[in-house]
């Protein structure tokens, strides 16, 4: 599917760009979310009227987002979690966790900002952590994880919630591995109905 970019998108491209995308992706986030729209003849000569502005805009959100990576680089916070002795966590610290304590810590972050490419983390100690605040503007913090005792009852009830988090994971995997090849069947069949 042929789109007209709205704003600049990862690896796919910058403002103004057409390029095609698969039917799914842009139904189901570039277009909800005004990232892209359409390639017709009618959205083409709408963004030519409108080019100067969107480039303005796309060009504010930039400044914007720098002006939040000075603020945020270098930054460290400290989030109090139990563990073992061996420094093993009784669960896990994920996005949310490190967005909420960095809001905590007076920075407004975004869960979806957070960038953890090996999953949660689950052992204590310290870490940098990336925040992807624009499409090439990123933040790095300092993350340090403590420890706290745990009662026993807390013990064996944070083992079997971490299994059961586990078990929730792979299954929301094998769903996503599921839909994404329903997906790319979708878009096959209706390329050769064409």
């Amino acid at each position: 599917m042929n789109v007209i970019l709205l704003e600049k998108v990862g690896k796919i491209g910058d403002v103004g760009d057409k390029v095609e995308v698969k039917a799914g992706y842009a139904r189901n986030f570039l277009f909800p979310f005004a990232k892209a729209v359409p390639a017709t003849r009618e959205n083409v000569a709408e963004y030519e009227a409108r080019k100067e502005e969107l480039l303005k805009a796309a060009q504010e959100k930039m400044k914007a987002a720098k002006a939040r990576a000075e603020k945020l680089n270098g930054i460290s916070v400290t989030i109090e979690a139990n563990a073992g002795e061996e420094g093993k966590l009784f669960g896990s610290i994920g996005t949310r966790d490190i967005a909420d304590a960095l809001t905590a810590a007076g920075q407004e972050v975004e869960k979806s900002e957070v960038q953890l490419p090996e999953g949660a983390i689950r052992h204590t100690g310290d870490f940098e952590i990336s925040l992807s605040l624009g499409s090439e503007v990123t933040a790095e913090i300092n993350l340090k994880i403590v420890g706290t005792d745990a009662p026993q009852e807390t013990v064996v009830a944070m083992e079997e919630l971490e299994a059961m988090e586990a078990a929730a994971d792979i299954e929301e995997k094998a769903e996503e591995a599921v839909e994404e090849a329903a997906d790319d069947a979708g878009e096959e069949s209706a390329e050769k109905d064409s």
